[in-house]
């Protein structure tokens, strides 16, 4: 996406940036939003006196591509635990991403990446920890020790899904693969371990945040492009996908379908 162009996100509920190009020389200033220093004026809300002087603002940045579902990921955790004023958005167009990410920024060049205490870090999975332990908010994770058992099973497991059930399977032009229909069975059975809700762990939790954009980037593939429905004969996955699409922190981070079917197809080869 185009500096400037629309956001392509649905239901942001915030105001969301255009992509950062190859044409910013330099990461965006973002006052309530930034780790690194800059000049201020008095400001009074903030009791800052000191014309000139430079502050450390401490807040800091999450690093995305809207249409990418690791950092979709993070993306919802930080909105999970009502951190939009805490975690400023700086979204990158990765086909045409600006030099100064990869100079001054994150030499992974990749997204997500977090940029807090005057780090970066990286890695969808890690981050989801680091902002759950780190930051202020409802917990994303039960004290239960089974729930917390399973939580780790099913985090370990999450890259094997999306390579089964997804990547895989997308790249074969025939019908869905036994491989990737017994990817998405694990999932319905796992989504019937716990009664008391219709989420992994019951409520909803890191786990469900680490697994939705895949499992939403899957419904739409297989419908539109192998005509494979993937809540059929699968009614744990059916509620599941009925009541994430209630929450707010999820639906604020969706694309429009079509946008998203679109970027699917580009990616691998599908007319």
């Amino acid at each position: 996406m185009a500096a400037g162009a629309a956001v392509p996100v649905i239901s942001a509920g915030e105001d969301l940036p255009a992509d950062q190009t190859s044409a910013s020389s330099e990461p965006p200033s973002l006052f309530d939003g930034t780790t690194r220093y800059k000049q201020v004026k008095y400001i009074p809300r903030l009791h800052i006196h000191h014309v000139g002087l430079h502050f450390l603002l401490l807040s800091c940045r999450l690093y995305v591509a809207y249409h990418c579902p690791y950092a979709q990921r993070v993306w919802i955790a930080r909105n999970c635990k009502g951190l939009q004023g805490k975690i400023k958005i700086v979204a990158l167009d990765l086909v045409d991403r600006p030099a100064w990410y990869k100079d001054k920024v994150y030499p992974e060049n990749k997204v997500p990446a977090l940029e807090h205490n005057k780090q970066v870090k990286g890695e969808s999975l890690n981050l989801l920890k680091y902002i759950d332990d780190n930051f202020d908010g409802p917990e994303l994770l039960p004290h239960d020790s089974a729930k917390k058992m399973f939580a780790e099973e099913l985090l370990a497991y999450s890259d094997s899904f999306n390579a089964s059930a997804f990547f895989s399977c997308l790249r074969f032009m025939g019908d869905v693969t036994d491989e990737a229909v017994a990817a998405v069975d694990k999932i319905e059975a796992a989504l019937g371990k716990f009664s008391d809700g219709p989420f992994f762990l019951g409520q909803f939790s890191l786990v469900d945040i680490a697994y939705v954009p895949f499992i939403e980037r899957l419904q739409i593939s297989y419908s539109g492009i192998k005509n494979y429905d993937i809540v059929g004969g699968r009614p744990n996955l059916g509620r599941f996908i009925e009541e994430v699409n209630k929450i707010n922190a999820y639906t604020q981070t969706k694309l429009d379908t079509q946008v998203t079917l679109d970027i699917i197809k580009e990616k691998f080869g599908v007319p």
